[in-house]
């Protein structure tokens, strides 16, 4: 893979915060008391239903929006403080805005002129993005994932530290997919700030590190995607269930759901493998099986999302988040901006 150059300086000044960020179009409440935080060298997911307020918090985190209230900032600053934004934070929020007449080297040459950055950086970022043959192509006859990469080039034209991307996948092949989820952990695990959105937690599940998942406008979880998998199950057989369920409740571990199988059989959900079998071990309980099922994290978001959307009802108790997830309450259907 081409290298790009290494960002320099600490982290700090690459940590992306939003903080009570809220946000009114006339009476439609798109973006609702909004807080976290995207760290350097990590994979942030930025993930929700179509509406849910991903695209307009992320023109907020641009100043293309201002905001009714609470703050979006880049390294403690707002996008229009920073003395050199372009490279500062490369964003690709669709892929459009070109030219059709031009081609795809020049559409890159004029942003370089405007940002006084060298030409020559045009052929290294297509170069990154897989583009070089289709440098002097006119960009009218680019497929949606030629511009895709484009789009990506272009973010990527001032090297930036940090990356807001918006749907980066649409209208990628199988193979492009793939090119991308690599050239994004490339990318953080050079120290950068990478926040990618989407509406799919498939499509960035191998991808991504932390998720920010949100609904009507407000989050609903914020941590790594490990803990998101917390829901996920375990399968522990064992001769004496009725031992391992009181030591598992004894260790604040969520209990066994239902009623032990026949053969000794209990399905515990919230825990590790290691976490049972370490429970076991103290309470000297005889393991014959103990392993992990396959998790479903895409049920898991959807199931999270239709769960916001009914606390969003009067009177609607709101879901218990799984241990080390940050929880927020869902509020109000954005019905308008997204």
């Amino acid at each position: 893979m081409v290298q790009t150059g290494t960002p320099a300086g600490g982290g700090g000044e690459r940590v992306v915060a939003v903080h009570g960020l809220t946000k009114r179009f006339g009476s439609v409440l798109a973006v609702d008391d909004l807080t976290f935080t995207v760290q350097p060298g990590r994979v942030t997911g930025f993930l929700g239903p179509n509406g849910a307020g991903k695209t307009t918090t992320m023109r907020m985190l641009l100043s293309l929006v201002s905001p009714t209230s609470g703050t979006a900032t880049i390294g403690g600053l707002p996008y229009t403080a920073l003395t050199d934004p372009l490279r500062t934070v490369g964003a690709s929020l669709e892929a459009t805005g070109f030219h059709p007449g031009r081609s795809g080297r020049d559409h890159l040459r004029v942003l370089a002129t405007t940002a006084a950055i060298p030409l020559s950086r045009a052929d290294e970022v297509l170069a990154l993005v897989g583009l070089s043959d289709a440098a002097r192509r006119r960009t009218g006859g680019y497929s949606m994932g030629m511009r895709q990469r484009l789009a990506l080039a272009a973010a990527l034209l001032g090297d930036p530290d940090v990356l807001l991307l918006d749907e980066p996948s649409n209208g990628l092949d199988p193979e492009g997919i793939a090119w991308l989820r690599g050239f994004l952990r490339h990318l953080a695990g050079q120290g950068r700030t990478v926040l990618v959105s989407s509406h799919l937690l498939s499509e960035v599940r191998q991808t991504v590190d932390d998720v920010v998942i949100i609904s009507h406008g407000r989050l609903i979880r914020h941590g790594p995607l490990a803990e998101l998998a917390g829901d996920a199950v375990v399968l522990v057989r064992t001769p004496t269930p009725a031992d391992l369920e009181r030591a598992l409740r004894e260790a604040r571990l969520r209990p066994a759901s239902g009623v032990p199988g026949a053969d000794g059989a209990l399905r515990v959900t919230g825990a590790t493998p290691q976490q049972v079998g370490s429970v076991a071990y103290r309470a000297g309980v005889e393991l014959h099986e103990l392993r992990a099922e396959e998790s479903d994290l895409e049920k898991i978001f959807l199931e999270l999302t239709r769960e916001a959307a009914a606390a969003a009802s009067p009177g609607a108790a709101s879901p218990a988040p799984p241990p080390g997830m940050q929880p927020a309450q869902a509020g109000h259907d954005e019905g308008g901006p997204t």
